[in-house]
């Protein structure tokens, strides 16, 4: 299924996350809108945000890697 990648919980608050964060387990991320309902993504991994690979606002697939954590 396709969502909308957000970065931020609502445009007026800093980033979940940017490269070298440091996150840990449970961490949320981003949020992905999919027809209006909106999830908080968490990390699965521990570690130091490398890259993210997705845009604000840009549409992402089921399994699509976001971030490299490392």
């Amino acid at each position: 299924m396709v969502g909308t990648f957000y970065s931020r919980p609502s445009p007026d608050e800093p980033e979940f996350v940017s490269v070298g964060t440091q996150v840990e387990i449970g961490t949320p991320v981003c949020i992905i809108e999919v027809t209006k309902l909106f999830t908080t993504i968490e990390s699965t991994k521990a570690g130091t945000v490398k890259a993210i690979l997705a845009e604000d606002g840009q549409l992402v697939d089921y399994g699509q890697a976001l971030f490299v954590i490392d």
